[in-house]
């Protein structure tokens, strides 16, 4: 009886023996590394088949799947990624994968781990086990972040327009809408100033099919320029200021006009009465509906260009800034010759007068817009992203809202393969920037239009004047073509407005926009 009973217990042991893993703790931590690769390989090892293929197979199902979307569905992707709602699911998801992956880490440890090992071996194994598990988590854990940062981004700058909400229609945004015009205004705002002065106000006439747009750029002081109705009564004779201190009714003062006196745009809060009125005003220049406005802060701009890891431009002459405006004395230069800009060297591009003028700066700016666009790189993008996101809260406000982003990133890759975007911009010679005929730029902003839209009809290469020539003291600038689209006879005026014979020879001479990509170099 005692004899038989032995024979059991032996061959119990035998059995338990067969079932544990083989090898030591270097083998185990090994098995546990190659299953935080591969779910289910140490379960396979393990002899614990069925859960372990059954590890491999939803590890194939999630790396398979994830490849295949980001290959075969690249654009729903980027719908997905300014959807809000969207990213909050992805954010949850991601969390949840990466508590799932480490349990599998963890549990393919326990299935392998050989017993009886010393204390302090186990120990020191487990603590591995457990760096591993927050290593193979930390990546989740950080693109977590990031799509949650991404979301309060998006739900910070488009929440669209409470005092004007427009519908949007989500299966179709452009339907019956062949082209969306949006004002783009970069304001000089920062902690040392009082108040936004809006020093570079461009209109983006985008068509909806193509992409190809035509910028149209106000100088930013345009004087005694005829009101929108509802004001015309308060300056009959166009706009001369609010009567504040250094005020002499530039464009460029409305901004800080609106937000000083609600009166002047009736329901809306304050940050957004500046924008709606050049919106409003600037539509009624140019005689072209304007659907939103997006406005930069051109001090936080610099850490925009910082995080996307700098700009590449094309600079025709040297460009010298700070000091005197004569620029007898400049703090610094940026030289001639295709140059990377950082941060700050881009702002001075943009911004920089010295030895120049507020013209030549607005084809500059131009060519900078351009350049961001096309040289914004993802992954650069990815590897800054909490530093562009926190510099884009601070920097940027519209009211374009969250749920037109899908089709405006459809757009945008439009624009980038292959659309034609020329410039025009209203400055002397060939307009007057002192009582500006509005009827003139109405016409050339309708002809510019139609130009833009006959150009794809016909597949023509994008046409430039012949005759081109910059104005006095724009040679400085590598986009000063841009600024003189023909060899126009009539001067600007100073304080009248132009006469009817004038305005006639005006709007001949100034019907074409520029290529920007002949402007810019």
């Amino acid at each position: 009886m005692g004899r038989r009973a032995a024979d059991r217990a032996s061959d119990g042991q035998d059995a338990d023996t067969a079932n544990e893993p083989e090898g030591g703790l270097a083998h185990a931590l090994g098995l546990t590394v190659a299953s935080a690769a591969v779910w289910g390989v140490a379960h396979v090892f393990a002899g614990r088949r069925v859960v372990g293929f059954l590890l491999m197979g939803v590890f194939v199902v999630l790396v398979g799947g994830a490849v295949i979307v980001v290959l075969d569905f690249p654009g729903t992707l980027k719908h997905i990624a300014v959807q809000r709602d969207w990213l909050a699911g992805i954010t949850v998801g991601i969390l949840v994968l990466a508590l799932i992956w480490a349990t599998v880490v963890i549990r393919s440890y326990q299935v392998v781990r050989p017993r009886g090992s010393a204390g302090v071996a186990r120990v020191l194994a487990g603590g591995l086990v457990v760096v591993l598990a927050v290593g193979v988590c930390a990546p989740l854990v950080w693109a977590a972040r990031d799509t949650y940062t991404l979301r309060d981004t998006i739900g910070t700058i488009f929440h669209g327009d409470v005092a004007r909400p427009r519908t949007v229609d989500v299966a179709d945004p452009w339907k019956d809408r062949p082209r969306v015009n949006i004002l783009l205004l970069g304001g000089d705002g920062a902690g040392d100033r009082t108040g936004v002065r809006t020093d570079s106000m461009t209109v983006a006439s985008i068509d909806t099919r193509t992409g190809d747009t035509v910028l149209f750029s106000l100088p930013r002081n345009l004087q005694h320029f005829p009101m929108v109705a509802r004001l015309r009564s308060r300056w009959p004779d166009g706009f001369t200021g609010v009567g504040g201190p250094g005020d002499v009714g530039l464009l460029n003062e409305l901004y800080q006009d609106a937000e000083n006196d609600p009166s002047l745009v009736p329901g809306f809060g304050k940050g957004r009465r500046g924008p709606e009125l050049l919106r409003e005003e600037i539509s009624y220049l140019i005689g072209q509906p304007i659907d939103y406005y997006v406005l930069v802060n051109l001090f936080g701009f610099s850490d925009i260009v910082d995080a996307m890891g700098g700009v590449r431009v094309h600079i025709a002459q040297d460009i010298p800034f700070g000091g005197p405006e004569d620029g007898s004395a400049p703090t610094g230069v940026l030289k001639s010759g295709d140059r990377m800009l950082d941060g700050k060297q881009a702002l001075w591009f943009g911004r920089s007068r010295t030895a120049s003028s507020d013209f030549v700066r607005m084809g500059r700016q131009k060519c900078l817009m351009k350049a961001i666009a096309q040289q914004a790189d993802p992954q650069k993008i990815l590897m800054s992203f909490q530093q562009l996101a926190s510099a884009a809260k601070k920097t940027i406000s519209t009211n374009i809202p969250a749920a037109l982003l899908p089709a405006l990133v459809t757009l945008s890759g439009t624009m980038k393969h292959g659309a034609q975007v020329t410039s025009l911009m209203f400055v002397p010679p060939q307009f007057h920037v002192v009582r500006p005929d509005i009827e003139v730029m109405r016409r050339v902003t309708a002809k510019a239009i139609t130009a833009s839209e006959d150009q794809q009809t016909t597949s023509a290469a994008p046409s430039t004047p012949a005759d081109a020539s910059p104005s006095a003291g724009a040679s400085a600038s590598p986009s000063a073509s841009a600024s003189a689209t023909s060899s126009a006879s009539a001067s600007p005026s100073v304080s009248d407005s132009p006469s009817d014979s004038a305005s006639a020879g005006l709007e001949q001479s100034t019907t074409k926009a520029v290529s920007l990509t002949a402007a810019c170099g």
